[in-house]
């Protein structure tokens, strides 16, 4: 999310554009530095943004609300709001940021420009990222800055936000103190997402029973504790498989048993194969509607 140079200058980062275009601004920020507490100086963005993370984790501050930020969230971010951040996990985060146009994301929520920051999702915050949007954000990722048509670019921002408007809410309410468990546990997974983890193991960590984590975290996420962690590992298999020479060997860094389990579970999510998706991402660009289709 866009912050002040304030809040940037306390870590090492830095920040690309991806696109641009008639429709907003899609860029990608990276923050490096150890875990560090919420930031004293407090930012804002002057505009309403969607961000997608899409590596490591950080807390925003905002509000009454303390979010934790993963790739398996999508975040809602409204204009001249102050918030301050915080990092929870070594090895920084680094996320996409859509800066749209109001009148267009008006349009998409079906609000007039002067309601955006009343709407649900700007209250709500974040909503659970769905596969299918994070692929889309990969493909962004991967293909953005090298995109020449406007009309591909203009159409992959609308997808995104479609798709992002679309994600599930949050299944139930809880109390904070529940809710912040919830994140502690979304913290901890997210800080040893690569090695092989245990239902005991993880509630230890957090401070209560595997059963009582169980039972609260599907509540409120809408899906199993195992199911989430396999999500994080094919977001950063989304980021990561580019560049990886041997399957096999990014298939065991990212916590899978084996390479036919990672292919299994990739083909299942993402409907193509792990080799495959990594051929795509080394041809020449395709348009942002076929992107989209997938």
């Amino acid at each position: 999310m866009s912050c002040s140079n304030a809040a940037i200058d306390e870590v090492s980062a830095s920040r690309r554009r991806l696109m641009a275009n008639a429709i907003g601004v899609v860029e990608s920020l990276s923050v490096t530095g150890p875990p560090a507490p919420r930031s004293r100086a407090e930012s804002y963005s002057p505009d309403f943004q969607v961000c997608l993370p899409y590596h490591g984790a950080f807390v925003w501050h905002v509000g009454r609300d303390d979010v934790l930020a993963d790739p398996n969230r999508v975040l809602f971010v409204a204009g001249d709001e102050g918030f301050r951040l915080s990092r929870p996990v070594p090895g920084g985060y680094a996320e996409l940021i859509i800066t749209v146009h109001r009148h267009v994301l008006a349009e998409v929520l079906g609000v007039s420009e002067r309601l955006l920051g009343n709407h649900t999702l700007f209250r709500e915050r974040s909503r659970q990222a769905e596969t299918g949007l994070q692929r889309l954000g990969a493909w962004c990722l991967h293909h953005g800055s090298r995109q020449r048509d406007d009309l591909a670019g203009e159409e992959w921002v609308v997808a995104f936000l479609r798709a992002a408007v679309t994600a599930p809410s949050a299944s139930a309410e809880l109390s904070p103190s529940t809710a912040r468990l919830v994140a502690r546990a979304k913290a901890y997974v997210s800080a040893n997402v690569s090695t092989p983890m245990r239902l005991a193991q993880i509630a230890r960590a957090v401070g209560t029973s595997p059963a009582y984590l169980t039972t609260v975290f599907r509540r409120l996420e809408g899906r199993p504790l195992h199911k989430y962690v396999v999500q994080l590992r094919l977001a950063r298999a989304l980021v990561e498989l580019p560049r990886a020479s041997d399957l096999t060997t990014l298939a065991c860094e990212l916590g899978f048993s084996n390479h036919s389990h990672f292919t299994a579970v990739f083909r299942r999510a993402f409907g193509c194969t792990p080799s495959a998706f990594r051929e795509s991402t080394r041809l020449p660009n395709k348009s942002a509607r076929s992107a989209a289709a997938r």
